[in-house]
């Protein structure tokens, strides 16, 4: 749950849910941070298996990994009847 607690990470988990996709120069673009630490960002939420990564020549393109946010919801929803 780290991963998501962080705002510049949130930021990219809802640029890539009304996005559909994010590429890292985005991320540069959308938090103003250095590439470097955006890859640091990326690479958090891909550790946690939040997004995914396709590549596409020399572009990587990161999408959310839907199955696991099925599986986190479901989760956060036991929450909601206590």
């Amino acid at each position: 749950m780290s991963a998501v607690a962080d705002a510049y990470r949130m930021s990219i988990l809802k640029q890539i849910l009304n996005k559909g996709y994010i590429r890292c120069c985005d991320v540069v673009e959308l938090t103003g941070l250095s590439q470097p630490t955006c890859s640091h960002h990326i690479k958090l939420l891909m550790d946690s298996d939040l997004i995914e990564c396709r590549k596409e020549g020399r572009n990587n393109f990161f999408t959310l990994n839907k199955e696991n946010f099925k599986k986190l919801s479901a989760f956060i929803d036991q929450f909601s009847m206590v």
